[in-house]
């Protein structure tokens, strides 16, 4: 069912929304500065391509974004997380909808903060949470 799902929202809405995300991208690997920022983008690209049967959580090891970067991840999150929110709107208005809106709107959160997140598949939960508390014992 989750390979109808993300065949679905390729077509509704993965290919605009993952097209926006590499539109990021190249501007931001344009500098030195935006690299860390580009590689984020390419991230939600890949997601929003197919985002059923994968899941965001936590990353321990990673490094949090400082504020001067949360600062010039103002622009490109918020403009994707509208994006996102505009999508998710549009596409509750029909009943077959409603799962890819809901969908779309969990996706704007993520646009908002992504540093510190993995992508993993939704079977892998519970192994990546057994896997992250042994290490920190």
């Amino acid at each position: 069912m989750k390979t109808v799902g993300n065949v679905l929202w390729l077509v509704l809405c993965g290919v605009w929304i993952a097209i926006g995300w590499l539109f990021w991208a190249l501007l931001l690997a344009v500098t030195i500065v935006g690299l860390p920022f580009a590689r984020q983008c390419l991230k939600l690209a890949e997601f929003s391509l197919w985002p059923f049967g994968r899941t965001v959580v936590n990353d321990p090891s990673a490094t949090r974004l400082g504020v001067l970067g949360a600062v010039l991840w103002i622009i490109p999150g918020v403009l994707m997380a509208i994006s996102y929110v505009l999508t998710g709107a549009l596409l509750c208005l029909t009943i077959i909808g409603i799962p890819f809106g809901i969908q779309s709107i969990k996706l704007a959160g993520l646009a908002l903060q992504p540093f510190g997140k993995k992508i993993i598949q939704t079977k892998d939960t519970t192994s990546f949470y057994a896997n992250s508390d042994a290490a920190r014992a």
